[in-house]
């Protein structure tokens, strides 16, 4: 790595050959007059702890950190934020002097999605497809801003249940057959590339929604959106999130504050990236 070791930044996960971060946070530092490289650092299972330490001993300024890390990084961090502690979910680290701390810019990311979209979720009844930590962070939203239920569909509901016990979880067979509710929240990878012709929830299932938002972005047409429009449905995918907690990230890490402005503009450069 050429430059400065002690100014750089990257993203970790288990595969990340989708990732559009590098381009987006050098984009965000573009607007800042800044340059700094952000590095994409696969990270095996098993590897977490001393891949972040090893991280903050090479002199990285900060992280971000996805699939299937944000709820296992938790147990390698010196302090957590107020609202990474209470949703028990971690998707950006700083790294400086007093250690490591956590923090969750999904719940930023996703707040400004539904914004954007004009999605309220008060009064309404939600299914999170998925248990992991984007999901944390969905149903801490779903809960501030006053959701009538939320039940989280599992391919594991038995090990879901021991970390989720006070909230309804249905396997995938259950969510066939389930009645009808408002929204449809996708926070799983199933339908991202490079298996885009795959959906986690069948034309039955789609069609009892009134709005149908999937998290991934790359495609940013995904076939579980592709059915809900086909049906007539309000639709929304996560490139918007992506942006906005982007933005979030790079407001700890250089201590400066965006405009709303700033985030529209950023995520309609992002669109452009798919």
């Amino acid at each position: 790595m050429n430059g400065n070791m002690s100014n750089f930044y990257g993203l970790v996960g288990e595969k990340l050959g989708y990732s559009l971060s590098p381009e987006i946070h050098s984009c965000i530092l573009r607007k800042l007059n800044k340059s700094a490289p952000y590095i994409l650092f696969e990270v095996e299972r098993g590897s977490l702890e001393a891949s972040v330490k090893g991280l903050k001993a090479l002199g990285c300024r900060g992280v971000n950190v996805t699939t299937p890390y944000k709820i296992e990084i938790l147990g390698f961090l010196d302090r957590l934020s107020d609202e990474a502690a209470k949703i028990g979910s971690v998707n950006t680290l700083a790294f400086s002097k007093e250690g490591i701390v956590g923090y969750n810019t999904d719940y930023t990311g996703f707040a400004f999605m539904l914004k954007k979209e004009g999605i309220d979720v008060n009064g309404k009844k939600a299914v999170i497809l998925g248990t992991g930590g984007v999901a944390n962070t969905v149903l801490a939203y779903l809960l501030d801003r006053g959701a009538a239920e939320i039940t989280f569909a599992s391919r594991n509901p038995a090990a879901a249940r021991e970390r989720l016990s006070d909230h309804k979880i249905i396997s995938y067979e259950e969510l066939a057959g389930t009645e009808r509710k408002d929204i449809l929240i996708n926070s799983t990878p199933c339908g991202m590339y490079p298996n885009n012709n795959i959906s986690p929830a069948d034309k039955d299932c789609v069609d009892k929604f009134s709005t149908v938002i999937d998290l991934n972005y790359n495609p940013a047409d995904t076939l579980l959106l592709k059915k809900a429009r086909a049906a007539g449905l309000k639709t929304a995918n996560g490139l918007c999130m992506l942006a906005a907690q982007a933005a979030a990230a790079q407001e700890i890490w250089q201590e400066v504050n965006f405009s709303d402005s700033f985030v529209e503009e950023l995520s309609f450069e992002v669109s452009n990236l798919i």
